[in-house]
């Protein structure tokens, strides 16, 4: 049976490849898409989202408006790395349906609700602000959760933004700090991960190989962009292969907090590894991923897509 999950998602690059992963898994059933301001503007990454699933043959698939900017911060997006278009050198007509008017934070809340205990499972791929919002509004969410799988934060690997943080924590270090303090349990997908996956020339020939339009918008998706020339880390993809194969990770439970008032550390997650604070586990941090067999799925997932 499959897996029910929704897709909270900023696309970008990496968002949209995760996105394709997902609709090509038969594993998970995707219930809907909820937009977040991120890597590029809410306009942008909504537009994107409704794109993506009518590239993967799934325009049915509803697709909900969250929050424009973070909770309580000015927003940063990252054109410098995703385009001005936020899915870099790929470019996809206009989106012929529409999304829906149910607010997105409106659409997390019912549709946990209205599930049995323990069988949704959110996806956080960007800022984790619509989750935040959820989770406050809603606290009981936390225990009706099957799952919530979250790629952000850095422990070893450092930031990418700053010294110290990960873009989607440093976005909304607030959201991410409530999250992790709500009771969900969390999976979480960090830098130290992601960048074990290498798009060597042999893995994005095979998807390029692959004859379908889903292969070809993904070849294109991570050619590198312009002015930054660098192949685009597979990091929101994590998220989804977690879930379709597990066997191919290795985390460890541990203690996840993240900085809000540090001026050179906001966003920070602090992840205590020798449980030196004492706090509670909150979170299974994933370590290592099987870099072979992670693209082996992706190239045979998304050969299941037109």
């Amino acid at each position: 049976m499959a897996q029910d999950i929704v897709i909270d998602t900023d696309p970008g690059i990496d968002d949209a490849v995760a996105i394709l992963l997902a609709l090509g898994s038969p594993e998970l059933n995707v219930l809907g898409l909820v937009a977040v301001a991120g890597n590029a503007p809410l306009a942008v990454t909504e537009a994107n989202a409704r794109r993506l699933c009518e590239l993967a043959g799934r325009a049915d698939l509803p697709v909900y408006l969250g929050a424009a900017k973070p909770l309580r911060r000015v927003g940063r997006t990252a054109e410098h790395a995703h385009g001005d278009g936020g899915l870099g050198l790929l470019h996809l007509p206009p989106p012929s349906i529409g999304a829906r008017d149910e607010p997105g934070v409106d659409f997390l809340i019912r549709m946990v609700r209205q599930a049995p205990p323990g069988t949704v499972t959110w996806c956080a791929l960007g800022p984790l602000t619509n989750i935040a919002a959820a989770l406050t509004r809603a606290p009981d969410l936390a225990g009706r959760l099957a799952g919530l799988v979250v790629m952000g934060g850095a422990s070893l690997a450092l930031g990418n933004v700053t010294p110290a943080a990960e873009f989607n924590f440093h976005v909304d270090p607030d959201a991410a700090a409530i999250v992790f303090d709500s009771g969900a349990p969390i999976t979480v997908v960090t830098l130290d991960l992601t960048r074990q996956l290498r798009n060597t020339r042999p893995r994005l020939a095979a998807i390029r190989g692959l004859g379908n339009r889903a292969g070809a918008a993904v070849a294109t998706l991570l050619r590198p962009v312009p002015p930054a020339r660098r192949a685009m880390t597979l990091h929101d993809p994590c998220v989804i292969a977690w879930l379709v194969a597990p066997q191919l990770f290795r985390g460890r439970r541990v203690n996840v907090a993240v900085e809000t008032r540090g001026a050179l550390t906001l966003g920070m997650s602090v992840i205590d590894w020798r449980g030196v604070t004492r706090r509670p586990e909150n979170a299974l941090v994933l370590e290592t991923v099987d870099a072979a067999g992670f693209y082996a799925l992706l190239t045979e997932r998304l050969a299941r897509l037109p």
